[in-house]
């Protein structure tokens, strides 16, 4: 079930559906909607598929893609093959990631975050704290 707050949020997205798909760092699935699917394969479809790299990426990046919707009654079918990627067995946590939803099993998500604490503060003031372009300041 998709939760009444994140579904009401979702809402104008939901007609077009979602895209559902391994994530590329972690155990757990990223949801996306469809026009930022749409809007990451334009980026995809830019790359030379005549270069190896490109393409054991294109095929790496897009394993296990498919495409769901959320049905009348607020629910989010995701296929047994993902649920068994991210090791989902019962609970689950659905965290905002900007423009994605990732989809953990609940004891996994408590363990990333835990395993993440000691090396936030670093990270952050690497990604966070600069001043250059790829940088927010």
């Amino acid at each position: 079930m998709v939760p009444a707050a994140l579904k009401k949020q979702l809402l104008p997205l939901l007609q077009d559906g979602f895209v559902i798909k391994r994530s590329v760092f972690e155990p757990c699935l990223e949801l996306y909607p469809m026009e930022e699917w749409n809007a990451m394969m334009a980026k995809v479809n830019k790359l030379n598929r005549f270069r190896k790299k490109n393409n054991d990426f294109i095929r790496r990046f897009t394993a296990g893609v498919k495409t769901v919707e959320v049905d009348a009654n607020g629910r989010l079918l995701i296929p047994k093959d993902l649920l068994g990627f991210a090791g989902i067995t019962k609970e689950i946590v659905l965290n905002s990631a900007i423009n994605i939803v990732e989809i953990w099993d609940k004891d996994k998500y408590e363990t990333a975050i835990e395993d993440a604490t000691g090396d936030f503060a670093d990270l952050a003031e690497e990604v966070m704290g600069q001043d250059e372009e790829d940088g927010i300041s």
